[in-house]
């Protein structure tokens, strides 16, 4: 059984619920489990890895609810830079169109080695598009590769223009398929045991992309294996007049009916709920993953994060796709958070603990973990640490943990991953980057090229 200490941190944050900053704090792993969290003097002095973390803070790896890995190659795309999201989405469908299974991996890795250099340990990516030759295995290989704690969900599209639905005939696929390549995926990857690597999530795009049938059939499936459910919902005001003129009910109504409420359901977005739906959420344990940046990005609004904190319902935080956020800065997104909360005029909207809180323990909680998100004993390895010293956090030690989102967003010097140095010194050590951006760039040029 291997060991891990980490000794001598100038502070270290457990996010616990008493706030705990440790000084000279520091932590004992054994097999990838925390075993000891405290002060360095009360702490094992030996270890088969030891890491001095004088002069860093150290908390717990952030967790992001929400990505789309692939978009990352349709990056500030000139033509969607200024659209709403349905011309967004139509300006993107052609393009996305000519995905392949190596873009979809290559599309992981790069995406994926961006959330890691930002402090994120546990991702969940929404992949909902397979033309061609792409599955959500070539992601789930990227994970399992670059060594992150992974949640691949299984999306899908199934109601095409010539039925009603927003994409495009050619992007959508059989549901009877969706529902074989689905139970597949789940009997293939998910392992629910504790400090699982990989989970499968069941997730249909959106109200407008799968029909009602494929709604209620993929959450059957996804409660017959044990396995979580995501969407995307009430992100704009086109999406409700979309349900109202097409389902005759608001979307959290129309989720409801099809049985897409629950402590194993969480939604994207949720910008426009009024208070009974927000009520009904926390009544329901249903969770939320909040992507600011995206929504600041698309003009869809400002979600009612503070509602949803007040009523107890369960809030992470997403970075959604690199198309709609041009970034994969997950630390990026805490800062973000913050920053909106309190543009309606509340300047204590959202303090810079509740920030990060919502990157670890409301993301841990959104995604239906209790052994990440917090350092304590019986957690599994997941930490961060950032040097106190650099030139962006001069004069802000007053409240370091503080410091990481009032300041410009940093990436992090050093990263853990159940029990295993993934990031040190700022250099992320389980890919070469260098190659991995000019394939990914050569690809992106192609892909860009041909659906313009």
């Amino acid at each position: 059984m291997a060991t891990l200490l980490v000794e001598h941190a100038d502070w270290l944050v457990t996010m616990e619920d008493d706030r705990a900053r440790i000084p000279d704090g520091g932590l004992f792993v054994r097999d990838n489990v925390i075993e000891r969290v405290g002060p360095t003097a009360e702490l094992p002095t030996e270890a088969d890895r030891v890491i001095d973390a004088g002069g860093m803070i150290i908390l717990p790896g952030l967790v992001n609810t929400h990505h789309h890995l692939y978009q990352t190659l349709t990056r500030a795309v000139p033509a969607a830079q200024d659209a709403t999201l349905f011309q967004w989405l139509k300006t993107l469908y052609p393009i996305w169109a000519g995905l392949t299974a190596e873009a979809i991996y290559t599309s992981a890795l790069v995406g994926l080695a961006e959330l890691m250099l930002s402090g994120c340990t546990t991702a969940s990516d929404h992949l909902y598009i397979y033309p061609n030759d792409c599955r959500i295995d070539d992601e789930v290989r990227a994970a399992q590769e670059i060594g992150v704690r992974f949640h691949a969900c299984r999306g899908s599209m199934s109601l095409g223009e010539s039925e009603g639905g927003l994409p495009p005939d050619s992007v959508v696929e059989d549901e009877d398929f969706i529902l074989q390549d689905t139970r597949r995926a789940i009997e293939a990857y998910h392992d629910a045991d504790f400090g699982a690597m990989l989970r499968i999530v069941v997730a249909p795009c959106s109200p407008f992309s799968v029909t009602p049938d494929l709604m209620r059939e993929t959450a059957a499936l996804a409660r017959s294996y044990g396995v979580r459910l995501h969407t995307h919902l009430a992100e704009t005001l086109d999406e409700e007049r979309f349900c109202l003129r097409e389902f005759g009910r608001r979307p959290v109504a129309y989720a409801q009916d099809l049985g897409w409420v629950g402590d194993d359901v969480w939604h994207v977005h949720c910008v426009h709920l009024n208070e009974q739906e927000v009520a009904l959420f926390g009544q329901t344990g249903t969770g939320v993953c909040h992507c600011p940046s995206s929504n600041m990005r698309l003009a869809s609004g400002i979600a009612p994060v503070r509602a949803y904190l007040d009523t107890g319902v369960k809030v992470g935080l997403g970075v959604d796709g690199s198309a709609s956020n041009d970034s994969s800065h997950l630390l990026a997104e805490a800062r973000m958070a913050l920053l909106l909360q309190r543009v309606s005029g509340d300047p204590a909207g959202l303090s810079a603990w509740e920030a990060l809180w919502l990157a670890t323990v409301g993301g841990a909680q959104v995604l239906g973990r209790d052994d990440v998100g917090r350092l304590a004993s019986g957690k599994v390895a997941d930490f961060i640490g950032l040097r106190l010293d650099r030139l962006d956090y001069a004069g802000a030690l007053h409240d370091p943990l503080a410091a990481l989102v009032f300041c410009a967003p940093q990436r992090v010097d050093l990263s853990v991953i159940d029990g295993c140095v993934v990031v040190k010194d700022g250099h992320l050590l389980t890919v070469d980057v260098g190659p991995l951006i000019e394939r990914h760039n050569q690809i992106s040029r192609e892909l860009v090229g041909i659906g313009q």
